[in-house]
């Protein structure tokens, strides 16, 4: 079952004296956090008055965080957003919807183990599966061969050096 609720970064710091904050975005870009009309804290909605990228990150306004004592209660704080009405690309997909997803070699139909962890370095994100060994597979056609989040499966194709626990 997806969650409604998908964490999307975390409330680090205030940013100057008037109540804005600075959020580290958890998404693919700074772009796509800004643009939330609302996001989620501690379950309850809040309304984005303004929000904007500085060096990476989402510095944002919230409604009813007006000074720099309330941007300091709320410091530390996960912010989410509602899936709802969120459109991604062809073939991209929600971190939260991959994790614990069962991983298939397509040539031989064995089953790896299920996604513990998605990596996210510059270039792809990496899969970390795990099972009874553990794979590192690029996220990438060439090894994703068909991912099916409604039927809770990937099937990849393997290549020499995925194993990690040899």
């Amino acid at each position: 079952m997806k969650n409604q609720f998908l964490e999307a970064g975390q409330i680090v710091n205030t940013h100057g004296i008037q109540g804005e904050v600075k959020i580290v975005p958890w998404c693919d870009s700074p772009e796509f956090l800004c643009q939330f009309d609302t996001l989620y804290l501690d379950g309850k909605p809040v309304r984005v008055r303004s929000a904007r990228i500085h060096k990476g990150n989402v510095l944002a306004f919230l409604e009813g965080v007006s000074d720099v004592n309330a941007a300091m209660a709320v410091k530390g704080k996960t912010v989410f957003i509602d899936r709802t009405g969120v459109e991604l690309p062809d073939g991209r997909h929600f971190i939260a919807d991959l994790m614990g997803l069962e991983v298939i070699d397509d040539a031989t139909g064995e089953k790896l183990g299920v996604v513990a962890d998605v990596l996210t370095p510059p270039a792809h994100e990496v899969y970390v599966v795990k099972g009874a060994h553990e794979y590192m597979i690029p996220a990438v056609d060439e090894f994703l061969v068909k991912t099916d989040v409604e039927a809770g499966y990937i099937r990849v194709r393997l290549i020499e050096g995925m194993r990690t626990d040899v």
